[in-house]
């Protein structure tokens, strides 16, 4: 696959990234392991479709030292049992918060509760931003058709 446009050589695109990863950086300010965020940004993307950003993220996490079993047991996390309550919670919250089109009402009462019973308000903030900033990465790189693969761990760090 070919990318429909370089958004490596778009001053546009390259500003937009930027403040989109400076975004995601707050939530690694704070108290939620990074390997839940992670693991929620491999969710979101699975769901999504999005190649490069599974590429990316499931490397990076793999890289701070999270199993193979856990990255290839995400898409079944329901069924696994690798995974905390806290980070269930979360993944939950990805998924509801990425298929937000898909129900009625948004994000059930009962996921937003579930969450909330893990993770203090801050976190939740963490969490919910996450989730949006990783599905307007998604978003640009399916639209684009950023091929996937070629990503090395800690490259635009």
């Amino acid at each position: 696959m070919e990318a429909r446009l370089n958004l490596f050589a778009s001053p546009v695109a390259t500003k937009l990234i930027k403040h989109f990863v400076g975004a995601g950086k707050v939530a690694h300010e704070t108290t939620v392991p990074d390997a839940t965020l992670e693991l929620v940004k491999i969710r979101a993307s699975q769901i999504n479709g999005c190649g490069y950003c599974l590429d990316m993220h499931t490397k990076d996490a793999a890289e701070a030292g999270e199993t193979q079993q856990r990255l290839h047991l995400v898409g079944a996390w329901r069924e696994a049992t690798v995974f905390t309550e806290a980070e269930r919670a979360a993944l939950e919250l990805a998924e509801q918060g990425t298929r937000i089109a898909d129900g009625a009402g948004g994000v059930p009462d009962e996921v937003w509760e579930n969450a909330a019973k893990h993770y203090d308000s801050e976190e939740l903030v963490a969490l919910v931003a996450t989730i949006a900033a990783i599905n307007a990465f998604n978003r640009l790189n399916v639209i684009f058709q950023q091929p996937a693969g070629d990503y090395r761990p800690g490259q635009f760090a």
